[in-house]
């Protein structure tokens, strides 16, 4: 498959687009500098179009469009629940945890611990979501998102790569959140676009035309991939299993990501106020419930148009090869934003981390054009390490989104414990806090060493409900550490506008009739 001239000067239009567009929102006004507070939390002046637009483009990318779709090639709509789900879980983000975090000016994550726990567990953990963000997110935005445009524009897969990671700092270094969050209704736009042209697309070329037959057809012929629910004896039982995604697991991944993961929180805790925040997440919710349609289903087609595939994260670049000239150009431009927009995001977030929660610390004289300057060099080496290291990591991979929660699932149950104990109970210490931290992944290395066959999601539950009785009994047996507590929930009013509690039913109501239909 090759772009032919229309489709190149479609995507390079996209790129000078976006990239002028990014600087010229995010500029100053003559003879000011930007500050720390203007990099990394955008001034906290974002819209809620902005929070909920730059939330989508922050977690849709590579990794779920690609290898989201190659998981709906071998598994089936099943894998729809990390994103069904995810909207309940940004409503309960938008109306418990977010009052918390603007009530006490969080701006990061690790910060949130020292201010409630102490500095032992701030380190130990943006040491953690350093490592996480480059050596597990961005190698696996990189090497995926590669995959894609090697298989579609025709170039070297390490060429690729270089060039993504390229122009996604090149995208953000200036402006910093600014620039991908005012852009990313932009980015959201076209991938929304581009993602329903392909899913029209695929199935039309099933129903001979008609779109709603080519959908009944793929249904009737494969009923096997239109399960939700997975019984015992399905193959894939061990990545979804069964009830379990509903009632177990997958609430902590889900928790961890969209609650506690300062690359995700960042957009809302960069907002005017909480009513603003709270409307760009309810923004966000209903977009996820759209997701599935865009990238599960063409996976799910190419069980009809492209069967016996070598690798199942092929599965969307096989559905590109089918578009005509122009709309793949459009499509695969879409996808570049989607890739650009996700990488710029975690870069964005690893400056944020390195500069406010290590550099500041051990500089709190520096100035506030000092503090930029050193997150656009972390940015830069962020990048350079994720793509030396993305082959490595990532290229013996069938299923590099399984890979991504098979792996965080070894630290998330401590991350959500040592979260919600801090957020709603005031006896928890950074004892106990440390203790579910290394707990997690103590727990979960031994249950997968010492019980193979148990499902990741549901080890993930066991872990953390072990993990949640070890910090509460060593949080009671050691020296309660009011002292250090400088979080204040006493005078946090957690009512929710009718706007928003009228929007989550009318989520919830989706949700169950969605589940309903493909039990």
């Amino acid at each position: 498959m090759s772009l032919s001239t229309l489709d190149i000067s479609i995507v390079l239009a996209y790129l000078a687009g976006i990239f002028i567009l990014a600087q010229w929102v995010s500029r100053e006004k003559a003879g000011q500098q930007k500050s720390a507070q203007d990099y990394f939390l955008a001034s906290r002046s974002l819209p809620w179009w902005a929070i909920g637009a730059s939330l989508i483009a922050a977690n849709i990318s590579a990794e779920q469009i690609i290898g989201m779709s190659g998981s709906g090639y071998a598994i089936g709509l099943a894998i729809a629940s990390y994103e069904w789900m995810a909207a309940i879980t940004l409503l309960i983000v938008g109306k418990w945890f977010l009052p918390i975090f603007l009530r006490n000016g969080i701006t990061t994550m690790p910060q949130f611990l020292q201010e409630r726990y102490g500095n032992r567990i701030r380190t130990v953990m943006a040491v953690f979501w350093l490592g996480l963000y480059v050596f597990v997110n961005l190698t696996s935005i990189l090497w995926l998102g590669s995959i894609a445009i090697a298989g579609v524009a025709g170039l070297n897969q390490d060429v690729a790569l270089v060039l993504l990671g390229a122009f996604a700092l090149a995208y953000q270094l200036y402006g910093g959140l600014k620039a991908v969050a005012l852009t990313d209704i932009v980015q959201v736009c076209l991938l929304v676009l581009g993602g329903l042209l392909v899913t029209v697309i695929t199935l039309s070329k099933i129903g001979d035309g008609s779109v709603s037959d080519g959908f009944m057809q793929l249904w009737q012929q494969h009923p096997e991939r239109f399960e939700m629910i997975l019984s015992k004896d399905n193959p894939f039982y061990k990545d979804l299993p069964g009830l379990s995604v509903l009632l177990g697991g997958m609430w902590i991944a889900n928790l961890s990501y969209w609650g506690f993961n300062q690359y995700i929180i960042q957009r809302a805790l960069a907002a005017k106020n909480l009513r603003e925040a709270q409307k760009g997440v309810v923004f966000a919710a209903f977009l996820k419930l759209l997701i599935p349609a865009i990238v599960v289903l063409p996976g799910i087609a190419a069980v009809m148009l492209a069967p016996g595939l070598e690798r199942p994260d092929a599965a969307y670049p096989t559905m590109l090869a089918l578009l005509p000239s122009g709309i793949l150009g459009l499509v695969f431009a879409a996808l570049v934003a989607a890739i650009v927009a996700s990488l710029a995001s975690k870069i964005n977030s690893v400056a944020t981390i390195f500069t406010l929660d290590f550099y500041a610390k051990r500089a709190p004289d520096a100035s506030q054009a000092r503090l930029v300057r050193v997150g656009r060099i972390a940015a830069s080496v962020a990048i350079i390490v994720a793509v030396l290291t993305a082959r490595p990591l990532l290229g013996g991979f069938d299923q590099g989104f399984q890979y991504i929660q098979e792996f965080t699932g070894f630290f998330t149950p401590g991350i959500v414990v040592i979260f919600l104990l801090g957020l709603f109970w005031k006896r928890s210490n950074e004892a106990g806090a440390l203790a579910a931290a290394v707990g997690s992944f103590v727990l979960s290395l031994a249950f997968k060493l010492l019980w193979p066959s148990l499902p990741f999601m549901d080890r993930m539950g066991v872990v953390f409900l072990a993990t949640l009785a070890l910090a509460v009994g060593i949080s009671l047996a050691t020296r309660a550490t009011g002292d250090r507590d400088r979080i204040r929930t006493d005078d946090v009013v957690y009512a929710t506008a009718p706007s928003f509690n009228a929007a989550s039913l009318a989520v919830l109501a989706i949700l169950v009739a969605l589940y309903a239909t493909y039990w």
